[in-house]
């Protein structure tokens, strides 16, 4: 085993894999669901309380939209370098960092003075959840016995889907009760559990194969490269097409596009694109785009929706929403078996399909709406909707490469779900015409929120042709490598020119997918609605 955290107290380091039967082990599967329960909360339950915060603070829609996405920005931009650090420096040292710092986050939240340090702590928040998301399953696959692990991953997956499921109730319960600011002091005591548990009972790992140096500027690119894009979206309304919106919207594409060659030169990149050279991971993270820029803006909005123009208390906006979990925490797993059993063409095109047609339902949540008559059949239908899509889709990502490369596969997935959703929350007010003040009025939200659904609908049902014309039924027969080779291997594969080179790529793809094991999620309940489960793909035993 490599070197211990100083301080590790007692934890084991023998260096053999933990049973599942002994404390350590039950220990291990808990702290890991308390500490990936914080970020997972929070993605959640924050939401619930924007229109009190905005109300409290005396802000505005942009800083409503801010308060959502500081964070996004962070988490999506970090989340793969959070990862490496962990292979690198030892996968518990960096979960129990990102712990600390997302609880010190999350206190400097509860007590931010205006909407200036709500925001920047929420940027620090991000930080925090991308040290220690990646690791929360990472430890558990490196750590856990094998014959154990699947009975583990379970554990830690079904308690995070109905942590994902109690979620909004418990942020409206907050929000009503105590105060939205305990929305974010609430983690301060899970922190203050989970960190001596992992210091005493969970040995340290990582990966010993790990080299090189971190890929720093593909981090600080890509996140800047959103930051800019999102602010020239959040502040259009405002400004209108001026060059305090241009430039900034600009300077982000173009930093985009400098991210892409900075990331093809580098010999060890955060983000290889060789991975993009199979077609249906590609074609699968661009559905992945469509439907979770559709899920944020849905979420964002709809809490909104149910407080602003509906009525409801925050407990009773959280409560509404709990059938959509509901529905993923129970069929999710079926699903997922379903879509082993027919393929994930027909999931990954009907479900985008039920979500759109929920969403346009849900725009019968104005005035006077009766939750059995006019909220909850658009929530069943969209929860189905999620059902159906989300767990074939995290299942045909990582079937679509080679099993060595399902973390980085999960993780280009995770990152691009959550970039989505922050550019939906950042965009959709400005599609729907949504004034900086719309919130505070039940007439004007409800005339925007009605434009809103039908635009979230439309990219639904662009991911579902999108998904019928490009994923393959057999993508989860023939798991795993059509791979991202390296560009001088796939080179040396395919010699031929034009036509023959596309034919012999297609016959070497179905080759090399045939001859590898199968690749599967291993999060079956744990369908998060921000982004698809973070899996670290196989774990070697601990070192």
């Amino acid at each position: 085993m490599g070197g211990s955290t100083p301080g590790a107290g007692h934890a084991p380091s023998n260096g053999q894999p933990v049973r599942l039967s002994v404390p350590d082990g039950r220990w291990l599967v808990f702290t890991t669901v308390l500490g990936s329960a914080m970020a997972l909360l929070d993605s959640t339950v924050v939401n619930v309380a924007l229109p009190h915060i905005g109300l409290d603070l005396g802000a505005d829609l942009p800083v409503l939209q801010w308060t959502v996405n500081a964070y996004m920005l962070t988490l999506a931009g970090l989340i793969l370098l959070g990862g490496a650090l962990g292979d690198r420096f030892g996968r518990r040292r960096v979960f129990v960092i990102g712990v600390v710092w997302f609880a010190l986050a999350s206190l400097a939240c509860g007590l931010a003075p205006n909407a200036g340090v709500l925001i920047a702590a929420r940027a620090f928040q991000g930080i925090g959840g991308a040290l220690l998301t990646p690791g929360s399953l990472a430890l558990i696959q490196s750590v856990i016995h094998p014959d154990d692990r699947a009975r583990a991953i379970g554990l830690w997956s079904g308690f995070g889907g109905i942590g994902a499921a109690i979620g909004p109730f418990l942020g409206g319960w907050l929000v009503d009760g105590p105060g939205w600011r305990w929305v974010f002091f609430i983690n301060v005591p899970l922190a203050a559990v989970c960190v001596p548990v992992a210091l005493r009972h969970v040995p340290e790992t990582r990966d010993p194969q790990a080299r090189g140096r971190f890929d720093i500027p593909g981090a600080v690119l890509a996140a800047a490269a959103l930051a800019l894009v999102t602010y020239a979206l959040i502040a259009a309304p405002q400004k209108g097409a001026s060059p305090a919106v241009v430039v900034p919207g600009v300077a982000g594409l173009v930093l985009g596009a400098v991210f892409i060659v900075v990331e093809r030169r580098l010999r060890e990149p955060m983000l290889p694109l060789s991975i993009f050279a199979s077609r249906q991971f590609s074609a699968v993270n661009v559905v992945t785009l469509c439907v979770y820029a559709a899920f944020g803006g849905f979420f964002f909005l709809s809490v909104l929706d149910l407080q602003v123009v509906v009525g409801y208390s925050a407990l009773a906006a959280g409560t509404a929403l709990l059938p959509t979990t509901t529905l993923m925490l129970l069929l999710s797993a079926r699903s997922g078996e379903l879509g082993k059993r027919i393929g994930p063409r027909i999931p990954l095109t009907l479900g985008p399909l039920l979500c759109a047609a929920g969403m346009l339902l849900m725009t019968r949540a104005g005035e006077g709406a009766v939750y059995w008559r006019d909220i909850l059949p658009a929530l069943l239908v969209l929860g189905l909707g999620m059902v159906v899509v989300v767990a074939p889709l995290t299942a045909t990502v990582l079937a679509s490469v080679d099993v060595a490369r399902a973390g980085l596969a999960s993780g280009v997935n995770n990152a691009a779900a959550r970039a989505a959703g922050l550019v939906a929350v950042a965009a959709l007010p400005l599609l729907a015409g949504m004034g900086p003040e719309a919130y505070r009025s039940a007439d004007a939200f409800s005339s925007t929120f009605r434009r809103a659904m039908p635009i979230c609908a439309g990219v639904l049902v662009l991911g579902a042709i999108l998904a019928w014309r490009t994923v393959r039924s057999d993508a989860l027969e023939q798991a795993g490598a059509e791979v991202g080779a390296e560009p001088e291997r796939a080179g040396a594969a395919v010699p031929a020119q034009g036509a023959e080179a596309a034919e012999a790529a297609e016959a070497a793809e179905g080759v090399a997918r045939a001859a590898g094991p199968p690749c599967r999620p291993e999060c079956a309940y744990h369908c998060g609605v921000s982004a698809p489960p973070l899996d670290p793909g196989e774990r070697r035993p601990r070192t």
